[in-house]
């Protein structure tokens, strides 16, 4: 799959805080938890970069960064307590499960991009029903004008723009997962990918409730 070269997408801004926290989460998880590290399960063995662990934990990472950095964004766009506490969950969770990610690339000694683009390691092309747009890096990724779109909202109108994005966002991220726990090796990272789509699930159910409440729908 490839990004559009007429409306190439921006890359997204990290969270300085958000990564930080999440960094020093897996420190301690690696620390004081060895058995939770992917290829400490008893084996030597540790994945290979052009494997299913090695191409979720890198694709997974940037998809998280966006719902991180549209979650960041509508804090600043309404006053609604009920979409900012959906949102600060979404980046405290998101920001930590991407730092795992990161963590275990570390501990593989394995790049964190791929020279074979994005979504490569999904062996089952049926996996991808939810399509990238024409300037969106992955399936459910918003494009540079929605995130400048939502940037520019005001009120219920960025409320409803934030809940329709991070709807589409969820459904590619529940397609990756998915596939990861089919096809990803390692028994820790099926687990977290498995915890992703049951969450992410969950959360759709909350936002397509609180569009119903603003009189709209998911797209």
């Amino acid at each position: 799959m490839t990004d559009s070269d007429d409306a190439p997408a921006r890359k997204p801004s990290p969270v300085p805080w958000a990564v930080a926290a999440a960094a020093v989460l897996v420190a301690l998880v690696l620390v004081f938890w060895p058995a939770a590290a992917p290829g400490a399960e008893g084996t030597s063995d540790v994945p290979t970069a052009a494997s299913a662990d090695a191409g979720f934990a890198r694709d997974m990472a940037v998809h998280h960064q966006q719902a991180v950095e549209m979650s960041f964004i509508i804090r600043d766009r309404t006053d609604d307590e009920d979409v900012r506490r959906l949102a600060y969950d979404i980046a405290q969770t998101q920001a930590n499960q991407r730092g795992m990610l990161l963590g275990w690339l570390d501990l593989w000694g394995l790049p964190k991009t791929s020279t074979d683009g994005y979504m490569a390691w999904m062996k089952d092309a049926g996996h991808m029903g939810h399509q990238s747009k024409d300037g969106s890096l992955m399936p459910g990724m918003a494009t540079d004008a929605e995130l400048d779109q939502l940037s520019k909202a005001q009120g219920e109108d960025a409320e409803i723009l934030y809940l329709q994005l991070l709807t589409d966002h969820h459904m590619g991220g529940v397609t990756m997962a998915r596939a990861c726990a089919e096809q990803c090796e390692v028994l820790t990272e099926r687990q977290l990918a498995q915890r992703m789509v049951e969450g992410q699930q969950s959360e759709m159910r909350l936002m397509a409730d609180m569009l119903k409440e603003r009189g709209s729908a998911p797209r």
